[in-house]
């Protein structure tokens, strides 16, 4: 192939090109599970509120901490007082103060999930969100997807020079199109349903979660020269 030819960008009758593409989905376990909870609390003035927040809050990073390796990540996001207004004539009083703070928890080990979700919606004005499944940035699964694309388009473009009697001659190009997992937070179906309940005086019983595939995707578009077409 002349450097005259190798530059011509839909290919010459000497040296013709062809383009695929190349998918991927793959089913895979899940590796991690997130899950969010909203602790609260509501005094009839700001340091109450604000102390009975600081036990809540306290309580449940001690219950998440006490499950050690089994959670990968616990971080606190947002948190906010605010005070509930109530109108007596033409001047506005402070009823109450609201606290809230929302922490997320990562875990590895699902058979530590079901019973810590269950013990954390067992806390007094305590709210759990989730599991919310997913697998790591880092998992096997994403390169496998990848390879299987390439693999897919190599093989594609074999179908369609053998139908003109050619075969591929070399490479081109390869543009990834990106290898993606689902979204890690949607409230997905299959997933737990958001919890609240009070302290009561038996623990309940460990929820039976069961872990939601995850499909894993990889594109990529392929460009290849070819031997003459038998035409």
């Amino acid at each position: 192939m002349t450097q005259e030819s190798a530059h011509q960008p839909y290919g010459t009758p000497e040296v013709p090109r062809v383009a695929v593409r190349g998918e991927a989905h793959l089913e895979v376990d899940p590796e991690i599970a997130r899950i969010t909870v909203t602790v609260t609390a509501r005094g009839t003035d700001r340091r109450t509120a604000l102390e009975d927040l600081t036990r809540r809050n306290n309580t449940v990073l001690d219950l998440v901490k006490s499950y050690g390796d089994a959670v990968e990540k616990l971080e606190t996001g947002a948190f906010s007082i605010n005070p509930e207004l109530t109108r007596h004539g033409r001047a506005e009083r402070i009823r109450a103060y609201h606290g809230r703070v929302h922490i997320t928890a990562e875990l590895g080990d699902f058979t530590a999930l079901g019973e810590l979700t269950t013990r954390l919606a067992d806390l007094e004005l305590t709210s759990v969100d989730g599991p919310w499944w997913a697998l790591r940035p880092t998992s096997p699964a994403h390169g496998e997807a990848r390879r299987q694309a390439v693999l897919e388009a190599v093989q594609r473009a074999r179908e369609y020079a053998a139908a003109l009697g050619a075969e591929l001659a070399a490479l081109v190009e390869l543009a990834d199109l990106g290898a993606e997992n689902a979204p890690a937070y949607p409230p997905a179906p299959g997933g737990m349903r958001t919890m609240a309940f009070s302290a009561s005086e038996e623990t309940a019983p460990p929820l039976d979660l069961e872990p939601q595939r995850q499909t894993v995707h990889a594109q990529v578009n392929a460009r290849f020269t070819m031997t003459p077409p038998q035409l």
